[in-house]
């Protein structure tokens, strides 16, 4: 009999899961999803937001896709309950999904610090990207709660379009998880001068209004007029499924290597409502890693099982670049520094015992994608250091890691235009760059119009 698997979820991680699935055998695949439609890129929603993507541009898979390959979808569907005893799944309709796995593919859930009011939204979706823009459309001011990557993004995708924005940010700094005090510095300074008002060191007292948000009143007394107030400060898993099935459940459902549930292997969970070694993980890369390992521990196949993953933080907004890696703090450390505040650029980089141990790399991030490879391989440094921090020449190396979500090099790019790639997304179906973070945009049309360029000289005689 075929195996039955169902996924839980159809966000980057479950569809990853599914994709990977179907390489490794035959299965019966049901997917079962909250939001209406196929999968979609949801770490460019900020681009949706701001205008510069449409949502065609950010789909994954339509309803077509899961058709041709024999899966079920079941989108805008909403679980009751995991019967563990009898293996199924039932639905909030009644019906009931027999399975041999499942997989919690659940995502996050946002945090709101604030009363919900008409005009508050917290951003996770498309339909909540639709719900912003209608109360943008009106004019009056907006707030966004949240000074990490998901504030910054959506504050500046606001401002982009007119809208008077200020960033509320409860800690003294911006992205005060990934920066030190320099390089959030020059990060205010530069959110600042591309229309986005910044106060620290504030958190929210009261929201104002009564069936619609005008405004809201801080701990210091000061008070914000707002027709829109976006949180963006902070998520937890979703893992009240798993809560209810008597699943294991710290911060998220407790996994082993395999992302196994350690209380029955049957069910597995990746991405943000997985919990492995005491962490989880609110970023792409993880959550595809954990989503390959799951499917070739569903297939029965050999693996290593999952390690963890670095931590890598990258920001990518109009007229703000931004990567982090690692620890960039801590005592007994090399430090290498490079500013140039009149660019808006801060680069650091954390040397122990001649590896790479963090790095900032905040206005040009030119060079994340040697940097990153050699954080993530340990390699040791070359002996001068400042050499690393020198902007890179247009032309991408070869051997250059362009997409980290998908750890597609430029090698890999140049193989797959020779073999017939000759667009941005013949290049993304052939090697999945630009699917993730999407911060690799950029330098892949860059290196498709070089090659372009060479192509005579490309061309065999």
């Amino acid at each position: 009999m075929t195996r039955r698997v169902v996924v839980v979820g159809n966000g980057m991680a479950g569809f990853r899961f599914v994709q990977d699935l179907l390489t490794l055998g035959d299965f019966d695949v049901t997917v079962v999803g909250d939001e209406p439609g196929g999968a979609y890129n949801r770490a460019r929603l900020p681009d949706v937001l701001a205008g510069t993507a449409s949502t065609d541009s950010i789909e994954l898979a339509d309803p077509g896709w899961y058709a041709t390959r024999g899966v079920r979808l079941l989108a805008g569907t909403a679980v009751a309950q995991v019967d563990r005893a009898l293996r199924r799944l039932v639905l909030a309709d009644g019906r009931a999904i027999r399975y041999d796995n499942l997989v919690l593919a659940t995502g996050s859930v946002p945090v709101l610090p604030v009363r919900s009011l008409r005009g508050v939204v917290a951003f996770r979706g498309l339909a909540d990207c639709a719900e912003i823009n209608a109360h943008a459309a009106r004019g009056r001011p907006a707030v966004v709660l949240g000074g990490g990557v998901l504030g910054l993004e959506t504050a500046r995708a606001l401002a982009l379009g007119g809208l008077p924005v200020t960033l509320v940010q409860r800690g003294p700094r911006l992205m005060e998880r990934q920066l030190d005090a320099g390089a959030a510095r020059v990060l205010d300074r530069t959110v600042r001068s591309l229309g986005v008002a910044v106060r620290t060191g504030v958190s929210v007292r009261a929201v104002t209004g009564t069936s619609s948000v005008t405004g809201i009143e801080l701990d210091d007394g000061s008070r914000l007029p707002a027709g829109l107030l976006v949180p963006c400060c902070g998520t937890r898993p979703s893992t009240q499924l798993a809560l209810s099935a008597g699943l294991a459940v710290r911060a998220g459902v407790v996994v082993d290597d395999q992302m196994r549930s350690t209380t029955d292997q049957r069910i597995l969970a990746i991405g943000d409502c997985a919990e492995h070694r005491g962490r989880t993980h609110g970023l792409v890369a993880p959550a595809w890693a954990q989503a390959r390992v799951a499917a070739m521990t569903v297939a029965g196949q050999r693996t290593a099982g999952y390690a963890g993953s670095p931590a890598v933080v990258r920001l990518k907004a109009a007229g703000i670049e931004l990567a982090a890696l690692g620890s960039a703090r801590g005592p007994g450390a090399e430090v290498i520094r490079f500013t140039d505040p009149s660019r808006g650029v801060y680069q650091k980089l954390i040397v122990r015992n001649g590896q790479l141990a963090g790095a900032i790399l905040l206005g040009d991030t030119s060079a994340a994608g040697t940097i990153t490879q050699l954080f993530d391989r340990g390699a040791r440094l070359p002996s001068d250091r400042s050499s690393l921090l020198v902007t890179r020449p247009a032309a991408t190396p070869v051997a250059a890691l362009v997409c980290e979500c998908n750890a597609v090099t430029g090698a890999a790019i140049r193989a797959a235009w020779q073999d017939g790639a000759k667009d941005t997304g013949q290049i993304a179906a052939r090697t999945r760059a630009t699917t993730g973070c999407g911060t690799c945009h950029d330098t892949v049309e860059s290196i498709l119009a070089g090659l372009a360029a060479a192509e005579p000289a490309l061309v065999p005689a």
